[in-house]
């Protein structure tokens, strides 16, 4: 009488909380192969993603007793959907484990996480299985197999596999098109296309996509303009590819035309203004949208970390948990409050966030956040827990060295930022030029002069021109080592104008060794670079007080007295890593 009770609940619509409470009654009661129907209602229930369930889902899955193929692929597809791959492979590898044989569906839908993952071990091995299980004549897992080739970028295999297909769709032709194009092969990709029987709006979006990411706009809008159908795809990609060539304002005119918009457009949108500074017009963008989701604000917040406004951003994470809003922040989200959290030097509401709040949500780690954890916690000194973070890394790239190395050079453990750039360089991972600021702020801590002009000069081995801010840091380490002559030479030498920053550094290297005929040239540069500011003033002022030219300290004093000049407040590299 039990088991027809328990089952006349599934046929209501039931919220996320109640089937939490019916599960836990079927476990009660011994009921555990009621849990696939569990699962279906918790994925059909959600018309949103929401983190909250997808851990819960894991964790169904995870200590259930009778799994079975069909629960398993539902999660696949809807981990899929919502852009959970990895925890759509890992159930994947738990049925092998299982020796469950999976569907045709089950196989589609590992396969397309491998894709996304770009798993290309996990690939093959399925590729395998594949023919074990006697799939090969599957549309569905053909298909699935051409679409990992293609993202992998193995155009030969994915040829292969698309020419041994008895049954080809629309999708396995827009896969070889899309293949192509990321592949950079223009030529056969139209081949392909001018190919296709039955062109859809994904085959045209394809070719409007690939032109609109080389920046081809005259191709892209050729198509468009011949497009039978358009969606919002269609639309976006136009207004993506004119933000990529630097033209916001054809940008915002497609924006402006058309008829509906979805989240895509607006994020996109706000992408573009962000990426020329232009917050105002990003928030009233951001503003104006009706109805918000946790990708509009991670936009948003991306968008104020990204140009230096770390405490609007906190501001806007914090509205995102407030009752009345109420988005369930994701991965991105909690990367990028804590880079605003490094800018802001909060290592408080950052170790918050990664101790509590973590395990509170069910957000699980990932490198991308591992890597943002290393750089708050190697800026605020906690170098110990950086390198935790950094050993536990899947894959280090040069972000994660860069914000080691960077942490190293300002916490007095220069000797360990030299071994880590070496062992980056030997690991194959090309230094960017933030990585030679770091490693330059180390060097000059240390007054390895040779060392950092080995160091400086290297950089053009790595196809990188140094900036007027690593000019900077190399004339302060000759500053600090009584070289002022040559700072100076290096100064002249620069093949762009000295920014005051340079100039700055060579003032203040002549206050410290009372150099008063540098000092001089280099404060008359700041003056002219930088008019409205004292501090320069003050440091000349400073060099004659030290060789007994009081007349000329109290005629530059009072000078800036009566220009009310203001000092400008300090700022350094490390204020722009996240830019």
């Amino acid at each position: 009488m039990l088991l027809p009770k328990i089952t006349t609940f599934f046929n209501r619509s039931l919220t996320a909380k109640q089937l939490k409470q019916l599960h836990g009654f079927i476990l009660v009661q011994g009921l555990n192969h009621l849990e696939g129907l569990i699962i279906r209602d918790l994925i059909t229930s959600q018309s949103d993603y929401s983190q909250s369930i997808s851990h819960y889902l894991r964790l169904i899955l995870h200590h259930s007793a009778l799994p079975d193929v069909d629960s398993a692929t539902s999660a696949m597809r809807y981990f899929c959907k919502h852009g959970g791959y990895h925890e759509a492979f890992d159930l994947y590898v738990g049925l092998q484990r299982s020796g469950l044989s999976p569907s045709t569906f089950t196989v589609a839908s590992a396969l397309k996480a491998c894709a996304r993952i770009g798993d290309g071990n996990g690939g093959i091995m399925i590729h395998g299985q594949v023919y074990k299980y006697g799939f090969c004549g599957d549309v569905y897992v053909e298909t699935a197999l051409v679409g990992v080739y293609t993202k992998l970028g193995d155009m030969e295999t994915a040829h292969k596999v698309f020419d041994e297909m008895s049954e080809r769709n629309v999708v396995s032709w827009n896969s070889m098109i899309d293949g192509y194009l990321r592949s950079g092969d223009f030529a056969t990709a139209e081949v392909v296309f001018s190919g296709v029987p039955n062109k859809d709006v994904v085959s045209w979006n394809s070719m409007v996509s690939g032109y609109s990411r080389t920046g081809d706009m005259e191709k892209a809008l050729k198509l468009f303009d011949e497009m039978p159908e358009r969606n919002l795809i269609s639309w976006n990609a136009m207004i993506s590819g004119y933000i990529e060539c630097g033209k916001l304002d054809l940008a915002r005119k497609f924006y402006d035309s058309m008829l509906q918009r979805n989240t895509i457009s607006c994020i996109t949108m706000i992408g573009g203004y962000s990426k020329c500074g232009d917050i105002v017009s990003a928030r009233k963008l951001f503003s104006e949208t009706d109805r918000m989701d946790h990708l509009l604000y991670n936009a948003m917040i991306a968008c104020y970390a990204k140009n230096s406004r770390p405490k609007e951003a906190l501001q806007l994470f914090d509205e995102m948990l407030q009752t009345n809003v109420n988005i369930q922040p994701n991965k991105m989200t909690l990367a990028t409050v804590i880079s605003a959290c490094s800018q802001l030097g909060d290592l408080t509401f950052g170790s918050w966030i990664h101790e509590h709040y973590m395990n509170q949500t069910g957000i699980t780690m990932d490198d991308h956040l591992r890597t943002a954890l290393i750089d708050l916690y190697a800026k605020c000194g906690s170098i110990d827990k950086a390198f935790k973070l950094f050993h536990n890394l899947q894959n280090k790239d040069v972000v994660a060295y860069t914000a080691m190395i960077l942490g190293c050079g300002i916490n007095g453990k220069q000797q360990i930022a030299i071994k880590l750039f070496d062992e980056m360089t030997e690991s194959k991972i090309r230094p960017n030029l933030v990585t030679f600021s770091g490693l330059l702020t180390a060097l000059s801590h240390v007054g390895m002069v040779e060392e950092s002009y080995h160091r400086f000069n290297s950089m053009k081995r790595y196809g990188l021109v140094p900036t007027p801010n690593h000019f900077s840091l190399m004339v302060e380490i000759l500053g600090r080592a009584g070289r002022l002559e040559e700072a100076h030479n290096l100064i002249k030498s620069m093949p762009m104008e000295p920014d005051a920053g340079v100039w700055g550094a060579l003032l203040l290297a002549c206050s410290t060794h009372n150099d008063v005929e540098l000092g001089e040239i280099a404060a008359k540069h700041c003056f002219e670079l930088e008019a409205d500011s004292s501090g320069y003033g003050s440091l000349l002022a400073n060099i004659y007080s030290s060789v007994g030219r009081w007349e000329d300290a109290k005629r530059l004093r009072k000078s800036i007295h009566e220009k009310g000049l203001v000092k400008v407040p300090g700022s350094s590299w490390m204020d722009h890593l996240q830019e």
